[in-house]
């Protein structure tokens, strides 16, 4: 099997390619269409900023790459937001892969949202299989994806009830890091290869 993690200006490749080493997958980190194209698996990682990280992904025709592809594809924390129509960081306009809005987390609570919490499964999803419904898994973001009838596949609330993991097709995308998150994220990420 052959996993492509996506490079691009955004960093955290590096724990993805490790978590994957550690349940026995070797994966190459790569900008290159063709062998993006040619994977088994693509994950999109992400920690940084939506409007530079999709000036990198057009600027090197990644963005029109991906929509086209048609095997299983997870995008990791900024990789699911840069999925989204749009984001509020920085008027920043997405893949439009998944139909919702990325928001800034409201005033009165602890932005960005650090830690440990709970993912609340919204429906039946092999990406979950064998996964409880209120397992913890492990966040750091100060935006969200908001909830989408029919693509919202789990969630989580701080402050607000959002998406934390969402599906359209053979696109998954998660909030939380699967990479950081124990034994709930390497079923996700095993779940994942299995699809």
């Amino acid at each position: 099997m052959t996993v492509a993690v996506i490079q691009y200006n955004a960093g955290n490749s590096t724990s993805v390619v490790n978590a994957l080493s550690r349940i026995g997958i070797e994966s190459v980190v790569t900008a290159d269409p063709s062998a993006i194209a040619g994977a088994d698996r693509v994950i999109l990682p992400g920690v940084g900023e939506a409007s530079s990280a999709m000036r990198h992904l057009r600027g090197n025709g990644l963005d029109a790459v991906i929509k086209r592809l048609t095997q299983p594809f997870l995008g990791i924390c900024l990789g699911l937001q840069l999925l989204c129509r749009s984001s509020e960081e920085n008027d920043t306009r997405g893949l439009g892969v998944f139909d919702t809005e990325v928001r800034r987390f409201p005033a009165g609570g602890k932005v960005p949202h650090m830690g440990w919490n709970r993912v609340e499964l919204d429906t039946d999803d092999p990406l979950f299989a064998g996964v409880d419904s209120g397992g913890y898994a492990y966040f750091v973001h100060s935006y969200f994806a908001e909830p989408v009838p029919g693509q919202t596949i789990a969630s989580t609330r701080h402050n607000v009830r959002f998406s934390s993991a969402l599906r359209s097709g053979n696109f998954w995308g998660v909030q939380f890091h699967p990479e950081k998150s124990a034994a709930l994220g390497q079923k996700i990420l095993e779940n994942f290869l299995s699809l």
